[in-house]
């Protein structure tokens, strides 16, 4: 799946999993399991607690993402 097919959606970290993975719910009120893109884990940009993240889902299965930036 290309970049263009994602659909990126704003939300909180409600939940940090094991594994790198970590529990978002979004602005729309969805939840979405995500775990850290490749890039986020090179540059080891740290995700906490309450953080405002972007996270690309498919749109084949919303439930599931990648967090892709972390708000300041």
């Amino acid at each position: 799946m290309s970049r263009e097919d994602q659909i990126e959606l704003e939300g909180e970290v409600t939940e940090v999993l094991a594994g790198g993975k970590f529990r978002v719910k979004t602005d729309n009120g969805l939840m979405v399991l995500a775990h850290l893109s490749g890039k986020m884990r090179r540059y080891k940009i740290k995700v906490v607690l309450g953080d405002r993240v972007t996270v690309a889902v498919s749109p084949y299965d919303p439930t599931r993402g990648r967090i892709i930036y972390r708000a300041r």
